[in-house]
């Protein structure tokens, strides 16, 4: 376990846990979780190649969970809907602040 499939997937990995993890927007934070699933299937395919069940296992649990964030994130079309909202709120503040500040 140590190829370029692997490489891509630890990668990846780290990528979508800082895009989670640095807290910018309910966009950026559902890409993480889209990339989360991508890399998800990436370690169940080196897992099963490789014959590292354990692996494979955990992320087939950890894909699952993974697109329900997708959904919560990007997909939900309720939350879709508060996110819409809490942008034009967003930049309404900010012109705010601008205008405080000028």
């Amino acid at each position: 376990m140590n190829g370029p499939l692997e490489w891509v997937a630890a990668i990846g990995t780290m990528i979508a846990a800082g895009l989670i993890a640095a807290d910018l927007g309910r966009k950026v934070t559902g890409w993480g979780f889209v990339l989360f699933c991508a890399v998800a299937i990436t370690w169940i395919i080196s897992g099963l190649t490789t014959g590292a069940m354990p692996i494979a296992a955990m992320n087939a649990i950890l894909l699952v969970i993974n697109a329900w964030g997708v959904w919560q994130y990007l997909l939900s079309p309720k939350n879709r809907k508060k996110l819409e909202k809490l942008d034009r709120l967003e930049h309404e503040a900010e012109a705010e602040v601008e205008a405080e500040e000028s």
